[in-house]
């Protein structure tokens, strides 16, 4: 038997038939499964089928269903007492209304039940995830990429990637810092930006809302970071984590009817609490501001007072990127101010760079920022002042470093390790410095060594031991050879800057000028000359005052030696320099390889020009 389902079917019966099925597609775009992580932690394990823990996550789950969508799209709670604890998690997209963000989850919390039997598990949703764990997670951050790679737009390349990638990256820094340091934002921002003719890249950033500003910046740092590895020139890409997540497209994915903090005008006079301003910080092209409770704001009229309007008088020095001026506050303090370059997107860069990193560093071998001061086209970071300038001063200065004696010139030497150290490994972040050099180390009144300078470094996941770089920037003479020619950066490439300032804090001698004197070697190389002579000592700088430890100078220099090694995997980490400064001989130390920049090579080095200008960093895999 047939049927005519036109004839059975009336224009009024439609409309009724038609609704659960737009009802069921809607339901599968809103749930469309995008990964699911089972073993979310190292140390998760499986739980027992009908055991406490399985039911008081039942329960956890249905709380996370009922309050996210009411609560306006995020809800962390627990269920039980220890050992059957369970905290979980939902986040909504922040473009979704409720109707969607309850299906979602709904959805969500069926699915990770059915995929997962962990005691530690993730799944992510186009439009919503859930998490849950035997441990407590909420307000830390957990970095863990994923991205599912299926996604067409992923596949597809885009022409003209090198302008793609660049308006990309900074398309994402903006949208991160708005996500983050926006009260307003919840976490979440939307945006796009042209790149030529018809062509414009959409983006969206979310952190969940129980991590601070702070954290939830660095969260999109590390997720940047593997959004370049997976989809750098590609007209898509999507990286999920635990506490962030980063998308972006050739089209437009997201609700533009929702508010984005990215389409709101942040006014530089907005009310600030307590006059301060958060880490990480961006200016619009109408030098605007987004501001949070983290760092203090100096007023640019008590800074002209300060270093009297910025009197060439009060000049301490000049970089590529500002000036740096002495100055002096009502109540006596002393400070030193750095003046940006107006017009300079690296001096852009720089300032977002330093107030994102160093200020939420403390260690008594970095510098110190204070503040920071905003008006219009004027950046202006305000650092604690040195009253013995930096360490170039005195190595490279035929009168006064007559007057650092070797007790002095060894704790300068430990102090510089020691920072670096904790920007290596015991820092929150693991930083590399990319500029470390005699003019970026600092030296208090009591000559202690103070690093400084970091607008040109890089956050590190913990995970992550290399990356590189279109964009070279550094000093000749101290960067490694593999970042001098193939932009390659890492924990060794700052080893092996120390180690060419060991070798001229012993010396005397500065590393790049040396060859114009010595017969063309570099200072590196007649160093390891000497070393393999056995006349090590005769490197030391003739204008010590008093006779050095023999055996304590040659150590230093082969440790020395031994972080300028060519291969970064021969160099040493921070950990064991610092453990090896601080011991006795040298007598079980491996045997240094030849260093770079030998007579063959000099020439080359001098006449290579790196600098390319943009920034284009891309993660690569680990090095060992």
């Amino acid at each position: 038997m047939s049927f005519n389902l036109g004839k059975l079917l009336s224009p009024l019966m439609l409309p009724l038939i038609l609704i659960p099925f737009m009802l069921y597609s809607s339901a599968c775009a809103e749930n469309l499964l995008l990964y699911t992580l089972c073993n979310a932690s190292e140390t998760a394990t499986n739980y027992t089928k009908n055991s406490k823990f399985e039911h008081n996550l039942k329960s956890l789950l249905q709380l996370l269903s009922v309050n996210t969508p009411i609560s306006g799209g995020f809800f962390n709670t627990s269920v039980g007492n220890s050992p059957d604890r369970v905290y979980g998690l939902a986040l909504c997209r922040g473009d979704v209304n409720h109707d969607v963000c309850q299906s979602c989850v709904q959805v969500a919390e069926q699915q990770i039940l059915k995929e997962c039997q962990s005691n530690d598990a993730i799944i992510w949703y186009e439009y919503c995830q859930i998490q849950y764990s035997y441990r407590m997670f909420f307000s830390s951050v957990e970095y863990t990429g994923k991205y599912p790679d299926w996604w067409n737009d992923q596949q597809k390349k885009v022409s003209g990637p090198f302008q793609f990638d660049q308006v990309l990256v900074s398309l994402i820094h903006r949208l991160s810092l708005e996500a983050a340091f926006n009260p307003k934002s919840k976490k979440f921002s939307t945006g796009k930006e042209r790149v030529s003719g018809n062509v414009t890249i959409y983006g969206l950033v979310q952190c969940t809302w129980d991590v601070s500003p702070a954290d939830c910046r660095a969260c999109f740092d590390f997720s940047l970071g593997d959004l370049k590895a997976c989809c750098y020139s590609r007209e898509g890409g999507t990286i999920l984590g635990r506490n962030c997540n980063i998308r972006f497209g050739a089209q437009q994915f997201y609700n533009s009817s929702s508010s984005s903090p990215s389409d709101e005008t942040l006014s530089q006079n907005a009310p600030l609490d307590d006059s301060t301003v958060p880490i990480g910080i961006t200016l619009t092209q109408q030098s605007d501001v987004l501001a949070t409770r983290e760092m203090p704001i100096m007023d640019l009229a008590s800074i002209k007072v300060a270093t009297d309007n910025f009197s060439d008088s009060k000049k301490l020095g000049q970089g590529g990127f500002g000036t740096v001026y002495e100055g002096v506050l009502p109540d006596g303090k002393e400070i030193a101010v750095k003046r940006l370059s107006r017009k300079s997107w690296q001096g852009l860069e720089e300032f977002k760079n330093e107030i994102i990193l160093i200020a939420k560093l403390q260690h008594r071998n970095l510098v110190r920022l204070l503040g920071c001061g905003l008006d219009g086209e004027e950046k202006l970071l305000i650092y604690e002042y040195m009253p013995n300038k930096s360490l170039d001063c005195f190595i490279f200065d035929s009168e006064r470093r007559s007057k650092l004696n070797w007790g002095a010139r060894r704790d300068i030497i430990e102090g510089i390790a020691r920072g670096l150290l904790y920007l290596h490994e015991d820092s929150r972040l693991k930083i590399i410095h990319r500029d470390l050099k005699p003019n970026n180390v600092l030296l208090d009144i009591d000559m202690v060594a103070k690093i400084s300078d970091f607008g040109m470094a890089r956050i590190f996941s913990e995970n992550q031991n290399i990356a590189s770089t279109r964009r070279i920037v550094g000093t000749y003479g101290y960067m490694a050879p593999e970042y001098a020619m193939e932009g390659l950066f890492s924990v060794k490439s700052d080893v092996f800057s120390f180690g060419v300032i060991l070798l001229e804090i012993i010396s005397g001698k500065k590393n790049s000028e040396f060859h114009k004197t010595e017969c063309a070697e570099t200072l590196l190389s007649h160093a390891w000359r000497l070393w393999n002579e056995e006349k090590e000592l005769e490197l030391i700088d003739p204008l010590l005052p008093e006779s050095c430890p023999a055996d304590e100078v040659k150590k230093c220099i082969h440790i020395g030696l031994l972080c300028v090694q060519e291969d970064p995997a021969d160099r040493p980490k921070m950990s064991p320099v610092v453990a090896l400064l601080g011991s006795g001989g040298s007598s079980l130390l491996p045997t240094p390889k030849q260093p770079p920049f030998s007579v063959g090579r000099v020439a080359l080095f001098d006449g290579f020009s790196p600098t390319v200008p943009s920034i284009n960093e891309l993660t690569t895999s680990s090095l060992t």
